[in-house]
């Protein structure tokens, strides 16, 4: 079994920060890429950023500049400092970590945090 538990999200005004946390526990066997999605209300969930195993990132376009994903691979943790915040980042943020576990070592599958909502208002 495998959880991922996400914490960091909160209020802030425009112009500000949060750093987004989300670690994995459980039987891990290996993980592979990871990453953030968001949702806002009336809207499709999107792909905010992701880091594959290597250390290689991709942006959605909105946040290049702003955010920055990493990964510590030893604490099975994934990262989004998001800096210059903008009341359209406003959205719940999910975590997700593309894994195989103990018992199908072969086999990844995407396992999801429960979202952090993050508000972005004066």
């Amino acid at each position: 079994q495998v959880q991922l538990v996400e914490s960091g999200g909160g209020l802030v005004q425009p112009g500000g920060s949060l750093r987004l946390s989300c670690a994995a526990s459980g039987s891990i066997f290996s993980i592979n890429a990871m990453g953030w999605y968001r949702q806002a209300p009336g809207k499709q969930r999107e792909l905010v950023a992701a880091i594959t195993r290597g250390g290689s990132t991709n942006y959605t376009d909105s946040v290049k500049g702003r955010f920055t994903i990493s990964r510590d691979n030893a604490k099975s943790t994934v990262y989004l400092q998001m800096n210059s915040l903008k009341p359209e980042d406003t959205a719940v943020y999910y975590c997700y970590h593309r894994l195989a576990t103990l018992r199908g070592p072969d086999l990844e599958l995407d396992y999801w945090g429960q979202g952090t909502q993050v508000t972005v208002s004066s």
